[in-house]
């Protein structure tokens, strides 16, 4: 019988407990974002930035990676912006301290990378403001509830845009990761959460609910390789 995908998935994944420290978590930390940039999922995040800021380029662009994990996606882009002559100030935000100190570890030869560990929900509620708001791999783990909050907090913080990349709900996408497991010897932790992450992804008809509950007048929904949908919303008039 093939796993159902009709709604998403409230099962919890073993990376939510943002208590969670050691070799474990920094394998499947590192695992992801090696999968995530060979399947080209970086790339996904880095075009939905380019087209916000075509026509938008302060002197210098601040971005918020929102569930940054290790940092793999703000060293892409402080490597992006180098290459291109461009000023970005980058700042990720993860609640799971240890996941931030490896982030840092990682990125301590990127003068333009900082880290900060909080809770979301407490971020969104901060008088500060952010050029682009990123969030990629990160929206899948909360709630419908809980997206529009954040979405709504993500539009007020944002000058030019937002910039979603996350995974499409789909049984080829299941039954592909369960090959990914095999092929990169994912531990079980990995394993489990990639599957639970999967069914907690989206539809396209969600994402247009969410835009339609939140009044977004302009934005564009994507499909992308592999099984991932990118949904760009701009915030600027």
């Amino acid at each position: 019988m093939l796993v159902n995908t009709s709604r998403r998935s409230e099962e919890p994944e073993i990376m939510d407990n943002f208590s969670m420290e050691g070799e474990i978590l920094r394998d499947a930390l590192d695992k992801i974002a090696s999968i995530n940039r060979l399947l080209g999922g970086n790339k996904v995040t880095l075009q939905g930035v380019n087209s916000l800021i075509k026509n938008h380029t302060p002197a210098e662009i601040s971005i918020l990676d929102v569930g940054c994990g290790n940092g793999d996606m703000l060293r892409t882009l402080a490597s992006y912006a180098t290459n291109n002559n461009l000023k970005f100030n980058l700042v990720g935000i993860d609640a799971n301290s240890y996941t931030v100190n490896h982030a840092r570890q990682l990125s301590k030869n990127y003068s333009n990378i900082s880290y900060v560990c909080t809770d979301i929900f407490d971020e969104i509620e901060q008088y500060k403001k952010y050029d682009i708001i990123l969030c990629t791999l990160t929206l899948h783990h909360f709630k419908d509830a809980e997206i529009l909050k954040l979405m709504s907090g993500f539009r007020k913080q944002a000058r030019i845009g937002i910039v979603v990349n996350d995974l499409h709900r789909s049984a080829v996408a299941y039954y592909l990761f369960t090959l990914i497991c095999f092929v990169f010897r994912l531990n079980k932790m990995s394993k489990d959460d990639g599957l639970v992450s999967i069914l907690r992804g989206f539809k396209k008809q969600d994402l247009l609910s969410y835009s339609k509950a939140l009044n977004f007048k302009k934005h564009t929904i994507k499909w992308k390789w592999a099984f991932r949908y990118q949904w760009i919303i701009p915030t600027f008039d």
